[in-house]
């Protein structure tokens, strides 16, 4: 009989969860997840974007336990967190948004204490290894309230990790987090992909979104509206945008150029944005030379995920 440990093929999955608040007084109940089908794929870097208030929050706290599902399924590494809630807390951690730590224990002492909730024999404790890698060792016995805002932050990645989960879940890690640690942050966090570990990245910067995640789901009003390799999802967007440096100033979009989506920025470059196949680079190109202006650069724009970002979630007709 083989020993080999069958791994999930999903780190979580959501099977049609749902999540109502209840009002209080005369307001009427909120519904927070209205029928969420979501499947993370072990291994991945997965991306959940939202605007504020789409959901994303409430998805996370309920995997971490911190919130009671209304209705639907939910896993945690093939464990069904109603189950077996123990094992399927154990298999995740999760970084909140929210900075919250005793300010009267040292960072030592809080991934001690964290570790021995969760059971972790001391020899098998990897505390001065998680304050390394995140930049803390310098502070190991100053107390937490002596910490600053980026400090906490890295502190609490680490409290996540104190068990060793094969799901990390951050939930706006980089807020108020300056250059130079975010960096470190991402590189401990790609360091940590690398060796197998889940990541899903909750985040308001995408730019972050588009450089780290490999599949993205975006939620908004309680629902998922995308749910795509990164690389398929950009590609919703087939714009692109000729932009021209002018010789000498334009005074107006030349005429020759109409009935293009042409503007002159502020900078007073020309931006001519045009759908694939509608129209050539070469064309444009041609009808700007017979305005009698001078070319003196040009370059080429393709959306990004911003781009697609907002035309999924502004103006929908169905939220």
């Amino acid at each position: 009989m083989s020993d080999t440990i069958k791994l999930p093929e999903y780190a979580l999955e959501a099977t049609d969860l749902r999540k109502t608040y209840r009002g209080g007084g005369k307001a009427p109940d909120k519904e927070a997840l209205r029928g969420i089908d979501l499947k993370v794929k072990r291994g991945s870097f997965f991306g959940l974007l939202g605007p504020n208030g789409a959901g994303k929050s409430t998805f996370i706290n309920i995997f971490a336990g911190l919130t009671n599902k209304t209705s639907g399924t939910a896993r945690t590494w093939g464990v069904d967190i109603d189950q077996d809630s123990r094992a399927a807390r154990a298999a995740i951690g999760v970084v909140p948004q929210e900075i919250s730590a005793d300010v009267f224990f040292t960072p030592y002492e809080t991934l001690e204490l964290m570790a021995g909730f969760y059971g972790v024999p001391k020899k098998e404790r990897r505390t001065d290894e998680l304050l390394e890698v995140l930049g803390l060792t310098d502070k190991r016995d100053a107390y937490v309230r002596q910490l600053s805002g980026g400090m906490k932050r890295r502190l609490l990645v680490a409290k996540a990790m104190v068990h060793t989960p094969p799901v990390l879940v951050l939930d706006e890690p980089t807020a108020g987090v300056d250059i130079e640690l975010r960096r470190q942050l991402w590189d401990f966090v790609r360091e940590l992909h690398a060796r197998g570990t889940t990541i899903v990245l909750t985040t308001h910067y995408l730019e972050e979104a588009q450089e780290l995640c490999d599949e993205i789901a975006i939620i908004d009003h309680g629902k998922v509206i995308a749910c795509e390799p990164k690389e398929t999802l950009l590609k919703r967007m087939d714009r692109k945008t000729l932009v021209i440096t002018p010789g000498e100033a334009l005074p107006a979009v030349p005429a020759s150029l109409d009935g293009l989506d042409a503007e002159i920025r502020p900078d007073g470059s020309l931006a001519i944005s045009y759908r694939f196949g509608e129209v050539s680079v070469a064309e444009m190109i041609e009808r700007f030379h017979a305005s009698g202006a001078r070319i003196a650069d040009l370059r080429t724009e393709e959306a990004d995920l911003e781009d697609v970002f907002l035309s999924l979630t502004y103006n929908r007709e169905d939220a």
